[in-house]
């Protein structure tokens, strides 16, 4: 899948994978020794995430239902948890340093098939 920035008009990423069953969500990115720039992964549902065990850093984006922003990480470093976000029902991680400022609290996203 391709995430899209609707607000701002640019793709975040390519390769997309949706971890929404309860073995991919607690797996998330665990195991891996890096996320490539156009990677990232869509955990559903989730208001909060951890690093534990994690390799990398990685940049984290907090979505409602709407996919409209509502919190965002940029590179959240390994053995780290983030603060709850009560308004979030899933969350974007892609790798650390990717995001730069260019996506902010109320962007609405899209997931488009890739």
């Amino acid at each position: 899948m391709v995430v899209f920035n609707a607000t701002r008009g640019t793709t975040l990423a390519t390769r997309v994978a949706t971890a929404d069953d309860a073995a991919s969500r607690s797996k998330g990115l665990l195991g891996r020794d890096e996320i490539a720039l156009e990677e990232g992964l869509w955990i559903v549902p989730c208001p909060m995430i951890h690093t534990f065990f994690m390799k990398f850093p990685i940049d984290v984006v907090f979505l409602d239902r709407g996919l409209v922003v509502r919190r965002v990480l940029e590179n959240l470093k390994p053995w780290r948890a983030s603060p709850w976000v009560l308004s979030a029902h899933s969350v974007l991680e892609l790798k650390g340093g990717v995001l730069r400022g260019g996506v902010g609290v109320g962007d609405r996203l899209e997931m488009r098939p890739a």
